[in-house]
């Protein structure tokens, strides 16, 4: 036992640091080491624990319960309102699309209106469950333009969807227009905010401008927000909330047509693992109303030091000014964005590329949160030599040769072996002299080549990429 936990170590030595507020995508560190051990211990305490059945296991039917009442203070939401606690943003925004669908059975083909800059998960939901993804061009300042998509709306629109923020860009939708319009023509209106929910109402306790997007709103009639996330909760908790019961209603399961126990779920999930959920009933438990308001303080004073190092640096430009903790960033020419990534990550702080969209090219994005609010002054030392570093470097090149030669592949056709080809050549994937696969240590070449294909060739260049890595490991020890 005490070798499996010593290899268990050695394993997430290789990992990205989920603590010290240097990771800024993937994970959200409070800073506070007391958090952390109070989920741990929780998580632990209910690691075996189903939330199948709600009646086995009361206690998590009453830690979910006081979940949602929780975000119901925080999202203005009606004395009507329910909600479910799911696995993440994804399941929220699936089951989101998903009861939106069963709520009309009469439309053979629905479709649901969305900003462009509407999270992947809704694009998921629309390949899992049938429903058309219609996609509307934002605005310029990377806003949802609420007239466009309420000329998008038709008999068969079952959903539409606003973002608070949306994840790109960090800005929020303007909600009142967009549900105005679904109300008007009896479509449900769902904001996304995963990433903000927890978040925003602090920000506009504190004084900043926050826009409307919650229940307050008149047509808004469900909301996804993530507590693991800025709730700072242990990965593997969401909440999906609507504002009444008939609109959940869709979202529910059963099935008795089987000899087995009449199946009964209210979300994609049978089995559900009772640790997320005491770790972040726990968590909330823990911090409090008042401590997720000083989170927020911390969270969004790091945000405007992120946003004045930015400013300070002439090679580099803010997006747009963030609505909340989300700060995207873009290069002049001097300075090649997947380079000043890669040196960043040399220097400890793990940003996350974006690759061109439409006429926009390749920004930088930060989720910024409450643990580097005390290391914003490394970070701005950080982002200056690695400017400096990335300028001296100069741009990454992709030979003009294999852009055309990209250009001209249709994904569609190619092979197993035209993919591994692909992938060696762009040095996403290589072995070593034992022949395990090895990860690229610099990624900047990668990004580079994956910027100059299309949408469809970086989805098919990333899935074989997926697909060798999850491979089978046999042990000879075993």
């Amino acid at each position: 036992m005490t070798d499996a936990i010593q290899r268990l170590a050695a394993l997430q030595s290789r990992d990205l640091p989920v603590h010290g507020g240097r990771t800024l995508a993937y994970v959200y560190d409070s800073g506070d080491p007391e958090v952390d051990r109070v989920a741990r211990e929780a998580v632990a305490a209910y690691a075996a624990s189903n939330a199948l059945d709600p009646t086995a296991f009361p206690s998590l039917l009453q830690m979910e319960n006081e979940l949602v009442g929780f975000a119901c203070g925080l999202l203005d939401a009606p004395a009507s309102a329910v909600g479910t606690v799911t696995s993440g943003g994804t399941e929220s925004i699936l089951l989101a699309v998903q009861g939106a669908r069963d709520s009309r059975p009469d439309v053979v083909r629905p479709r649901m209106v969305l900003p462009a800059t509407a999270h992947a998960a809704f694009h998921k939901a629309a390949h899992y469950f049938g429903v058309e993804a219609v996609l509307v061009p934002v605005g310029p300042d990377f806003r949802a333009d609420a007239a466009a998509m309420a000329d998008a709306i038709d008999d068969d629109t079952v959903l539409v969807v606003a973002s608070a923020p949306s994840y790109a860009h960090g800005v929020v939708d303007p909600v009142t227009e967009i549900a105005a319009a679904a109300a008007a023509r009896g479509i449900r209106c769902h904001v996304d905010a995963c990433i903000g929910g927890w978040v925003l109402p602090y920000a506009a306790r504190l004084g900043r401008p926050v826009g409307p997007w919650t229940f307050a709103v008149e047509g808004v009639t469900s909301i996804s927000v993530d507590t693991h996330k800025y709730a700072y909760a242990p990965k593997g908790t969401s909440l999906l909330l609507h504002r009444d019961a008939a609109l959940r209603k869709p979202q529910f399961f059963a099935s008795a047509t089987w000899p087995g126990y009449t199946m009964l779920n209210a979300t994609t999930q049978s089995t559900r693992s009772g640790g997320p959920v005491a770790g972040t009933w726990a968590v909330v438990e823990h911090i409090g109303d008042d401590g997720y308001l000083a989170l927020a303080e911390r969270a969004l004073a790091a945000v405007d030091a992120i946003v004045a190092c930015i400013e300070g640096e002439p090679a580099l430009r803010l997006v747009v000014a963030p609505d909340s903790t989300l700060v995207t960033l873009a290069t002049d020419a001097s300075c090649d964005p997947f380079t000043l990534t890669d040196e960043l990550v040399a220097r400890g702080w793990y940003v996350q590329p974006q690759l061109s969209f439409g006429d926009d090219g390749p920004t930088i994005h930060l989720s910024v949160s409450a643990g580097t609010h005390a290391h914003v002054e490394e970070f701005a030392s950080a982002l200056s030599d690695s400017v400096a570093a990335a300028q001296a470097a100069g741009p990454v090149a992709v030979d003009p040769g294999v852009v055309g030669f990209i250009e001209a592949l249709d994904p569609t056709a190619l092979g197993d072996d035209d993919f591994d080809g692909l992938l060696a050549a762009s040095g996403l994937v290589g072995e070593s002299a034992d022949g395990e696969l090895e990860l690229p240590s610099r990624m900047a070449e990668v990004n580079a080549m994956l910027d100059v294909a299309s949408p469809a060739m970086r989805e098919a260049l990333l899935v074989a990429f997926l697909d060798r890595l999850q491979r089978p490991v046999r042990r000879a020890d075993r």
